[in-house]
């Protein structure tokens, strides 16, 4: 799967739902298993919704603090950059996968969604160039006008 097809996959409702539903009878039960707490935090980053994604980052952060194990961190941290690039906080997502390439630098997955997070970047800061100068063009426009109409 390419990046752009991991970025815009969603989870189902149902699966969703039955991933919280075991996450929250662990909890219930005080006891929350690694592999459980990351499925439903990669089920929160697969969320159309911003609130979801944000949760599952936070999982993720978390669970990224107590692992030892370098393939396990190696996937928090690719997911994390999912979900940060998914809220198109580039800079967060780039400082993350550039994480996972540093723990294994020929990564094909990794790599190419370094390059689809540059592109990203890229053409999100030109688009914001963009409207910053036709905001400017916009606000000279109106000055030169009240300038000549004052003049008259």
């Amino acid at each position: 799967m390419d990046a752009e097809a991991i970025i815009s996959d969603y989870v189902s409702p149902e699966d969703l739902k039955k991933y919280e539903q075991l996450y929250l009878s662990q909890e219930k039960r005080g006891v929350i298993h690694e592999s459980t707490y990351f499925d439903y935090a990669l089920c929160l980053i697969r969320s159309k919704y911003s609130n979801d994604i944000r949760k599952g980052i936070a999982f993720l952060q978390d669970i990224l603090q107590k692992t030892n194990d370098d393939q396990s961190r190696r996937d928090y941290l690719y997911y994390l950059a999912v979900g940060f690039t998914k809220l198109k906080e580039y800079e967060h997502a780039l400082q993350y996968i550039k994480m996972v390439l540093n723990l294994q630098p020929d990564n094909r997955q990794a790599i190419s969604m370094e390059q689809f997070i540059k592109k990203k970047l890229t053409r999100e800061g030109l688009m914001g160039m963009a409207i910053i100068g036709g905001a400017v063009l916009t606000i000279g426009s109106l000055v030169g006008l009240g300038v000549a109409l004052a003049k008259k």
